[in-house]
């Protein structure tokens, strides 16, 4: 079935889907030391008495203000341009078991900013792990967006997804964030970072 929506004609597009898979590799590392650093901001948000200097695993110090967290508060697209904001987020939605949100919407802005020939693979995986219709992490998206995103995602351009991302936004903006800014997870952390700023 999968070969149905992406043939591989020859051994070079093997060898590409190969070579993507270990960028790919570089990036998930990456990736998991910042969001290493997102989990010790969301858990530090549980526990007021924690400092608000915050270690990550390669010894650098993140310091969230209260500034930078008052500013999620002021729009979707405030939080997400921020790492730790990202990271608080995304903690939250796994504890909606909603995460695959953040997840598909991180991996179309990591897709935009991919090298050409990392194109195909990158929206094979994006469109096998999120889209399909019995992809593992399924973004809550109708029939329609379903299928066009499958025909874009055959031959594959740096807005194959944006239609999908966009609708998976205005998702999490109207439903997840709202409830986020009333969350346990976000009022303790504003509190402690303002408590620590008035000392």
């Amino acid at each position: 079935m999968l070969g149905f929506f992406f043939p591989h004609n020859n051994m070079t597009e093997l060898n590409g889907k190969e070579d993507c898979k270990h960028a790919e590799g570089k990036i998930h590392k990456k990736k998991q030391k910042a969001f290493g650093a997102d989990l010790k901001s969301y858990l530090k948000s549980m526990v007021p008495h924690i400092e608000s200097g915050i270690k990550t695993s390669n010894s650098k110090t993140v310091i969230l203000s209260a500034e930078e967290v008052i500013q999620w508060s002021q729009s979707l697209e405030k939080l997400l341009a921020s790492q730790s904001g990202q990271g608080v987020f995304r903690e939250f939605l796994k504890s909606e078991f909603s995460e695959e949100n953040i997840e598909f919407w991180l991996a179309c802005e990591d897709y935009k900013k991919s090298k050409s020939d990392h194109l195909q693979c990158k929206a094979e995986r994006i469109y096998e792990e999120f889209v399909q219709s019995d992809a593992i992490k399924q973004i809550n998206i109708d029939h329609q967006i379903r299928e066009e995103t499958a025909k874009k995602a055959q031959d594959p351009t740096r807005t194959s997804f944006d239609e999908v991302q966009r609708t998976v936004y205005i998702l999490m903006e109207r439903d997840s964030y709202p409830r986020f800014l009333k969350s346990k997870a976000y009022l303790n952390l504003l509190n402690q970072l303002q408590t620590n700023t008035s000392k």
